[in-house]
């Protein structure tokens, strides 16, 4: 993969810009928002998608397949860290002299003269984004925004407002998250990750301290999150501080939350209660809703109406998605890569199961990371899922490594008759099928493609229940 310079000055003028992965959730997300400005966009992608139709319809020139011929005209061209340095395009724009910035640059060049609201952390960043942009909109703002996901029913991941802020999803994972003029910055935890870019958890904590220090106004952290504790103790003493979480001292207080369902719970600020019951399950959601309510606060808005918008928050795309129920079996997908978020996620899989049983199909993500947390992952599946099948690793942006493959996950359970290792997509639906039982959920967890074997899922309930 390429290691992007973030020392390329963004020019003034951008010109043509031709996105390499436009189809990505958050390249095309980006593209959209230079669509809405304005400029000529075009852009590549392995596969068409309905991501590549909507861009389209927006005015963008699309190409599946990657040619050089597909950068010929651009006069600034857009990747992300997970491109080759063999790309035909990449290799067209290095060889012409026209600019290449990475998508974090393209990024902090629509932010420029908005006051620029940066959600930061190894999970629940999507999410509490989502809510922040609820949040906003629900309170009559009309905020700038873009997003790791599609929100719903927005039924988008970017748009442009006509306010002055600009809520984004930031990347830590390759240091791009320090590119920007942060005005608030929010920091869901600091679990450690992406240790195959800062090659220490010192180096990743000071990333994270640098982040916070950077805000022009006040940062709203994690008072629970160990990470997060770890490095607010780092934060010089002018740094505004505003903590959330269930921790007593917590400058915004959860309490009192019920998971039964949708999860409702008690929200503390300033000695007042405040009570609300979200649209989305999992006692994770109570935090972030939390979080993103804490930044309303820092804002100025009040916070009764600030929860209140919150809790509307309907969902983004890939997070515990419902895609269809065969046989009386619900299938669900989630984008859930890390130990964390697997937990996360399945847990509020629970909540509102009921007497069914939960069966995941995981997609490891990136070969160093299944490497380094097999363990962790095997631990958190058997301890919270009735039954794991486990698929072999998308690679992303990374070189196999020999030897490491979805089996040193499920190697790793202390009960083997509860997993079951299986590289063959179809071989795993119809396994799946051989498991599941009316009442059951099916819970696809994974940042890679491991969504595209529902449809197979689906089918093999379909046919395995009559």
């Amino acid at each position: 993969m390429i290691k992007p310079d973030f020392s390329v000055e963004i020019p003034e003028n951008l010109g043509r810009l031709h996105f390499v992965g436009i189809g990505g959730s958050g390249m095309s997300g980006i593209a959209r928002m230079y669509l809405q400005a304005g400029f000529e966009v075009s852009g590549s992608d392995r596969e068409d998608s309905p991501k590549l139709a909507s861009l389209r319809e927006l005015g963008a020139t699309t190409s599946v397949g990657h040619d050089a011929a597909n950068a010929v005209g651009a006069d600034t061209l857009v990747v992300t860290s997970a491109l080759w340095p063999e790309n035909p395009e990449y290799r067209y724009a290095i060889d012409n002299g026209i600019p290449v910035l990475h998508r974090s640059q393209a990024l902090a060049g629509l932010t420029r003269g908005k006051r620029l609201v940066a959600v930061a952390g190894a999970h629940g960043k999507t999410t509490s984004t989502g809510m922040l942009v609820t949040g906003l909109l629900g309170l009559g703002e009309s905020p700038s925004f873009v997003n790791g996901g599609v929100i719903e029913p927005f039924g988008v991941s970017s748009d442009g407002g006509t306010g002055e802020l600009f809520v984004l999803e930031a990347d830590e994972s390759d240091g791009s998250f320090l590119l920007y003029d942060t005005a608030v910055a929010l920091i869901t935890n600091v679990d450690t990750d992406h240790l195959d870019h800062y090659g220490s958890l010192d180096a990743f904590d000071a990333a994270f301290v640098e982040f916070a220090e950077k805000t022009s106004e006040f940062v709203a952290i994690s008072s629970d999150d160990p990470g997060a504790k770890r490095i607010t103790a780092q934060f010089s003493a002018d740094t505004r501080v505003l903590s959330f979480g269930e921790a007593e001292d917590a400058t915004v207080r959860v309490h009192n939350v019920l998971t039964d369902g949708n999860v409702t719970f008690t929200l503390t600020y300033q000695g007042v209660d405040h009570v609300a019951t979200l649209k989305v399950p999992g006692h994770h959601n109570a935090l972030n809703a939390a979080g993103a309510v804490t930044v309303l606060i820092g804002l100025g808005f009040d916070p009764a109406a600030a929860l209140a918008a919150v809790a509307e928050f309907g969902g983004t795309q890939r997070r515990f998605d419902l895609h269809g129920v065969a046989s009386g079996v619900s299938v669900y997908d989630d984008y859930a890569h890390h130990p964390t978020e697997v937990e996360a996620a399945l847990t509020a899989a629970r909540d509102v199961v009921g007497e069914g049983r939960i069966i995941a199909i995981q997609q490891p993500h990136l070969f160093s990371r299944t490497m380094a947390l097999a363990g962790e992952f095997a631990e958190v599946l058997e301890r919270v899922a009735d039954h794991t099948v486990v698929l072999d690793i998308c690679a992303a942006r990374e070189d196999p490594i020999p030897g490491v493959t979805g089996e040193i996950v499920s190697s790793r359970w202390e009960d083997p008759t509860r997993v079951h290792y299986e590289a063959d997509w179809q071989a795993a639906a119809d396994y799946v099928a051989t498991v599941a039982r009316p009442g059951d959920f099916v819970v696809t967890l994974g940042c890679g493609d491991v969504y595209k074997i529902i449809p197979q899922v689906l089918t093999s309930l379909e046919e395995h229940g009559n």
